[in-house]
């Protein structure tokens, strides 16, 4: 499932947040579903991103996307499935061992089923819910850009996007 990683990149695990929205802001529950993925504010500079983190010692990897989306975001749900590997480079993860700053983002897509009120990371994060496209648009990182539509938009429950 996870295939073959370099020792010389760091592994960072993503979640892209979404849900369904109904597209008739009535209520109707036979009106179309809209999806709808939540992207938070880089503390860094300007754009939108997805959660992400490291993953701890005594932690799956899918356990550390979820708890990544709790404390970043403060949405909880159901991880849905693996979408795939993106590699990048990272300046602010340039090191003795990463000298290139290179990374493979893991993402998962992530069913969120609560909003939460308080959250680890509130002070510093905002929480924008966007549909597809405009999340596209809005993506701060050009692999941020293709996890979204060639992993997230082709991946079974995002067709219907």
């Amino acid at each position: 499932m996870f295939g073959a990683l370099k020792l010389t990149e760091q592994i960072f695990y993503r979640c892209i947040p979404f849900r369904y929205r109904d597209s008739d802001v009535s209520g109707n529950s036979n009106s179309e579903k809209i999806v709808e993925v939540l992207m938070i504010n880089s503390t860094s500079g300007p754009g939108l991103l997805f959660t992400k983190g490291g993953w701890e010692n005594d932690e799956a990897v899918q356990e550390a996307a979820v708890r990544e989306a709790i404390e970043e975001a403060g949405v909880q749900g159901e991880l849905m499935d693996f979408l795939g590997y993106y590699p990048f480079k990272s300046k602010t993860h340039q090191d003795e061992f990463y000298p290139e700053g290179s990374c493979k983002a893991a993402m998962f897509a992530l069913l969120v089923k609560e909003e939460l009120e308080s959250w680890p990371e509130q002070s510093t994060r905002n929480r924008t819910w966007l549909i597809v496209p405009e999340a596209l648009d809005r993506c701060w990182h050009p692999w941020m850009r293709d996890a979204l539509e060639n992993g997230f938009s082709k991946w079974p429950a995002g067709k219907d996007i």
